[in-house]
């Protein structure tokens, strides 16, 4: 049986696909659709196919800041399904797409009943949670470049495309800095021909030149994912 194009379900054995099949629907991802806030109970799970889903905290004075990406290697709620379905952060879609969707009760219910999937879920829990971890430390030292130049890494391995919508604002969101300051910094990208950019288009060039721009954290994260996860 064909599975859907996710890292998560394809991972999945036999018989713990099957626990789950039957239920599973599939949804639209749009631009900008919030699926959860803070503080809510994340009622279903998302699979990405296409698209990336944004993880992101809302401080008291308005600033929003992306904390991780979900994309269609893993899932959004692997924690929520291992207990606690309080959200701690707001999911956001960043990249639009397709995914498949269960919910969060079913999802429980089957891994009640089969220790393996259990581990692929806090797997892929642990793996957003050394992201979120890695993001913190980068926000926090890394230059404005080395950081924009991760974050279009990490979004082109989710998504799987050249081509990202992305505007001054998402991506102030996506590396905790000021809209100038990525006006700035993707203007030097673009002169470098490592990406073009206009009016919230992003068309990646350069690969290579994204990741000798970037940061150890886009190395790092990628490293601990297939750790956890498998190459």
């Amino acid at each position: 049986m064909v599975r859907p194009s996710n890292g998560f379900l394809s991972a999945l054995s036999a018989d713990d696909y099957e626990l789950i099949r039957t239920h599973l629907r599939t949804v639209d991802l749009p631009h900008e659709a919030v699926l959860v806030e803070t503080g809510e109970m994340l009622s279903r799970a998302y699979f990405p196919h296409r698209g990336v889903i944004s993880l992101i905290v809302k401080l008291a004075k308005g600033e929003h800041v992306q904390v991780a990406m979900i994309g269609r290697d893993s899932l959004l709620g692997a924690f929520s399904a291992l207990g606690d379905a309080n959200a701690l952060n707001t999911a956001v879609v960043l990249v639009p797409g397709t995914a498949s969707t269960l919910d969060i009760d079913r999802l429980r219910a089957a891994a009640d009943r089969s220790a393996s999937l259990r581990t692929q879920l806090a797997r892929h829990g642990l793996a957003v949670y050394a992201q979120i971890q890695q993001t913190a430390g980068c926000n926090a030292a890394h230059p404005v470049e080395s950081r924009l130049s991760r974050c279009l890494l990490q979004t082109h391995d989710l998504s799987g495309d050249f081509r990202l919508l992305l505007t001054q604002e998402a991506m102030a969101q996506m590396i905790g800095a000021r809209r100038n300051s990525v006006s700035l910094v993707a203007n030097t990208l673009q002169q470098a021909n490592f990406i073009h950019y206009s009016r919230g288009h992003i068309q990646i060039n350069n690969l290579d030149g994204l990741r000798q721009t970037a940061c150890e954290c886009y190395a790092t994260v990628k490293m601990q994912y297939d750790r956890l996860l498998g190459p």
